[in-house]
């Protein structure tokens, strides 16, 4: 009996996964052959998207976010699914200490990915600004990647992109961050190994973006095509900036440029840094992002046409220029597939975590588990040494927001051993906000918290505080541990603009609203971003716990 259990509940798991997601809050597939920007209106920021056969796959930053370097699906560009990480952990040779990453080191980390297949491997290459380039393998996308490896130790290396050259020479061109360099706007290239792990010459500078008012060029993708070899790379900046092309028949150079892509008279702005690719009917598409603050990095989709073997970007092109596009004709990729997009709303009923969760930083072996017994459980845990604020707390898990306006609703049963101990729904970034139920010496109180420029470590200003009267409670004992269950829901209502209000309910079915309303805004190169905690306010007190039972993204 219990091998038939056992074999029920993987069924269980498997049909589970295959089951096609369809958010209630943003979907790009307009059901009539055409698609709308932003594709993914999440942040997905420095987006890298390849084909192999009649398969896309993209990668993205993740920066100091457990685990790393997501891997989503689509069949057509439009549509997409979380399947996999490429990194589990923060682990890596280079690292120094080998902890770094045991604490929220918010903006280090993975930067700008480069996602690529060759003999029938896929690989990562990206940079860390602090440690170096590195590469991370697999002949299995869809399972446990090999321990990444250092390619090209040094501070400051960032945005690398490899290119298998025709006579079996493997290329490496990757730009240099200003913080960590003092310099910026750089192209280098050097060669690498037979097998891309090792760089094996010196570094040669191929392209200095000052020299055509292309400031802050970076984040270039390495193609070769009809001879000659392409390097695509934004320029301006994050916020402002645009995409340019660069072209040569040899791959030091010299090469030509031409801007490619940029804002026009459209509300997009900054349209640049992403991937080129081609669909199997011989279409070509870029891929790329926006930044939209609070939101972070969204992902928007762009048709290409090559003029003069120059490859235009989006619509209305002057001088080989380009302007996004707001909708457009889907990609022909010679069939028609189901409309999904990527987890969000989650029931906890499978013993593995939801890929739309990740943690600050690695997380320890106490900080939750997944189950199968309908919930998933956090522990709390105790403050970090010469804690500020939350900027400090790495325990916290968490989702990216996907719409511009949504509704946030959690259930959670929680068991609060000791006074001052906590646990809630929070609106996570630069500036953050969360509602939270607290043990208090004669029961419960429910607050609402904020604190502004938590980088800075500003103090946390308590905006409400209420008393619960007459919590349901349902009392148990663990031998002489008194237990007591603890039923409570949480909400948080996202207007355009990241206009948070939060409200609470003992019922789940009507909600109190608080009424200081917060404004999310972004984290460090990421968007804002919601999801729970759980914390012990005292050392070796004895844990407590909560059991999220769900945990849903619906219409406002």
């Amino acid at each position: 009996m219990k091998r038939i259990a056992i074999i029920l509940n993987l069924l269980v798991c498997l049909i589970s996964n295959a089951q096609t997601y369809k958010s209630q809050v943003w979907v790009a597939d307009q059901g009539n052959g055409t698609y709308k920007n932003p594709i993914l209106y999440a942040d997905y920021s420095d987006p890298d998207v390849i084909r192999v056969g009649d398969d896309y796959y993209m990668t993205a930053s993740s920066f100091n976010c457990v685990p790393g370097l997501p891997i989503l699906h689509s069949k057509d560009l439009i549509n997409w699914r979380i399947i996999n990480y490429a990194l589990q952990d923060l682990y890596m040779e280079g690292v120094e200490p080998q902890n770094f990453f045991d604490k929220a080191q918010h903006g280090k980390g993975v930067w700008a990915p480069c996602i690529r297949y060759h003999k029938g491997e896929y690989m990562i290459y990206w940079g860390d600004p602090d440690f170096g380039i590195y590469v991370v393998k697999t002949k299995d996308i869809s399972g446990r990647w090999d321990k990444p490896i250092l390619v090209l130790p040094g501070k400051g290396r960032i945005d690398p992109s490899p290119l298998f050259d025709d006579d079996g020479k493997v290329y490496l061109t990757h730009a240099w961050a200003g913080s960590r360099a003092n310099m910026n706007s750089v192209m280098t290239l050097c060669e690498l190994n037979e097998d891309g792990t090792k760089a094996i010459s010196e570094e040669s500078l191929i392209y200095d973006g000052l020299l055509h008012g292309n400031h802050t060029t970076e984040g270039g993708k390495f193609y070769k095509k009809d001879g000659y070899y392409y390097l695509l790379a934004p320029a301006g900046g994050v916020e402002m900036g645009w995409q340019i092309a660069l072209r040569s028949k040899n791959i030091y150079g010299p090469y030509e440029m031409k801007k490619v892509l940029y804002q026009g008279n459209t509300d997009i702005n900054g349209p640049h840094q992403g991937g080129l690719v081609d669909t199997q009917t011989g279409e070509w598409w870029f891929m790329h992002f926006q930044d939209k603050g609070a939101y972070g990095r969204i992902i928007h989709l762009q048709p290409v046409t090559w003029k003069d073997n120059w490859p235009v970007m989006g619509v209305n092109d002057k001088n080989y220029c380009g302007e996004p596009v707001l909708s457009y004709k889907k990609p022909n990729v010679g069939k028609t597939y189901p409309i999904q997009t990527p987890q969000e709303s989650d029931e906890f009923n499978t013993p593995k975590l939801g890929l739309q969760w990740s943690w600050h930083a690695n997380p320890q072996q106490t900080w939750g588990y997944a189950s199968n017994l309908g919930y998933y459980r956090m522990y709390g845990q105790y403050y970090p040494i010469f804690y500020n604020n939350f900027w400090d707390i790495p325990n916290l898990l968490m989702q990216k927001i996907t719409a511009p306006e949504f509704t946030v609703t959690m259930k959670v049963t929680a068991v609060l051993q000791n006074e001052g101990d906590k646990a809630g729904l929070i609106m996570m970034g630069w500036d953050y906000a969360y509602i939270a139920l607290v043990k208090t010496r004669d029961g419960y109180d429910l607050e609402q918290i904020e604190c502004k420029d938590a980088e800075q470590k500003n103090k946390e200003k308590e905006i409400a505080r209420v008393t619960l009267r007459n919590l349901k409670t349902e009392i148990k004992y663990n031998y002489h541990t008194k237990l007591e269950n603890t039923e409570f829901y949480f909400r948080a209502s996202v207007k355009e603009g990241g206009l948070c209000s939060f409200s609470y309910s003992t019922d789940g079915k009507k909600f109190q609203k608080l009424s200081e309303q917060f404004t999310a805004r972004q984290g460090k190169w990421i968007g804002a971003k919601t999801g729970m905690f759980i914390l012990n306010k005292t050392e070796k007190t004895q844990r407590s716990w909560i059991d999220i039972d769900w945990f849903r993204i619906e219409k406002r």
